[in-house]
């Protein structure tokens, strides 16, 4: 199977790893993302800036492939401060529809002890099926 790197216009160059892995039967695989600028610089420093942010890069992706968000199969969230996800689910719930509207995939939830960046606070990875893909 051949795949395709999805990389939305204007991104800085990923380094190491893929934004996006587009296979030829419409499979998205969306690497993780954290809230992060296309620039690779931290706009927030708050966890429900940087879940915001994230959640939009996964947009971004699925659509530069050609896809949109009822695309989305499945998100993985990896969370290192479970006290304030638990404490902020208003403004998650708020946030995320605000995102990604009324679709909810397939999720799953990790608290992990930290990220590879570390002003990360939340990375989230994503799969979607594309039925057109470009």
């Amino acid at each position: 199977m051949t795949s395709t790197i999805i990389h939305p216009e204007g991104w800085k160059p990923a380094k190491g790893y893929a934004n996006g892995m587009l296979a030829t039967d419409g499979t998205l695989y969306i690497g993780g993302q954290i809230g992060w600028t296309a620039d690779q610089k931290f706009a927030s420093h708050d966890f429900i800036g940087q879940m915001e942010q994230a959640l939009r890069n996964i947009v971004e992706i699925v659509e530069a492939a050609g896809g949109s968000v009822t695309d989305i199969t499945r998100l993985t969230w990896f969370v290192i401060d479970k006290a304030e996800y638990l404490a902020r689910q208003r403004e998650v719930g708020e946030v995320y529809r605000r995102v990604l509207g009324r679709h909810f995939p397939a999720m799953s939830m990790l608290v992990v002890a930290g990220l590879i960046e570390d002003q990360a606070l939340v990375e989230i990875e994503a799969t979607a099926y594309l039925s057109n893909p470009r």
